[in-house]
């Protein structure tokens, strides 16, 4: 079934919708979780979490958007991940509700960092591949180059250096479209 029947059944709290989409994507969600932690979770912390997100998912289900299942997810573990991070690191619970905007940055900020993230999200989709794929795999699913290199076969310098070119190319061309990076 397609992301999208399932979202939309998801949204009529289909309980089996749910489980279907466990089934689908927990492995994703678990890589995810730890490449965010480089391995640094304990397997039960990591199911621990993976859980958390799909009773997250049930609970704003309305939230998900056709189309968006697979990167609401992906969203959703790597923030879980990165607060169980700061939990242990600094003992103390983050609580995502209790988080204000207006304490870290102005709301001018945050428009230049939204205007920022749709220019590289574009940038990013004109890049070619095998380097777009290079960018998202080290970015976004904090996979590390070697294992990239391994995943794609290719030789790890070449990874390396297409990584480097990549990041080079989006500098110049958002510097180009006015973006003070």
């Amino acid at each position: 079934m397609n992301e999208d029947k399932l979202t939309e059944r998801l949204h009529k709290k289909d309980e089996k919708a749910l489980e279907e989409i466990i089934l689908r994507f927990t492995p994703l969600v678990s890589t995810i979780i730890y490449n965010v932690s480089k391995g640094s979770m304990a397997k039960e912390d990591i199911e621990e979490i993976t859980s958390d997100v799909f009773i997250t998912l049930w609970n704003h289900a309305k939230d998900v958007r056709p189309g968006k299942l697979k990167g609401y997810l992906c969203c959703i573990a790597k923030t879980r991940a990165i607060n169980r991070l700061a939990t242990v690191k600094t003992g103390t619970v983050v609580n995502i509700e209790d988080y204000d905007p207006e304490d870290d940055f102005s709301i001018a900020d945050a428009t230049e960092s939204k205007e920022i993230g749709k220019e590289l999200h574009e940038v990013v989709n004109q890049i070619g591949e095998p380097d777009r794929e290079i960018l998202i795999r080290y970015y976004f699913y904090y996979q590390k180059t070697s294992k990239i290199a391994e995943i794609l076969q290719m030789n790890l310098e070449t990874v390396k250096s297409k990584l480097k070119r990549s990041r080079d190319k989006i500098k110049t061309i958002l510097t180009e479209r006015g973006f003070q990076l």
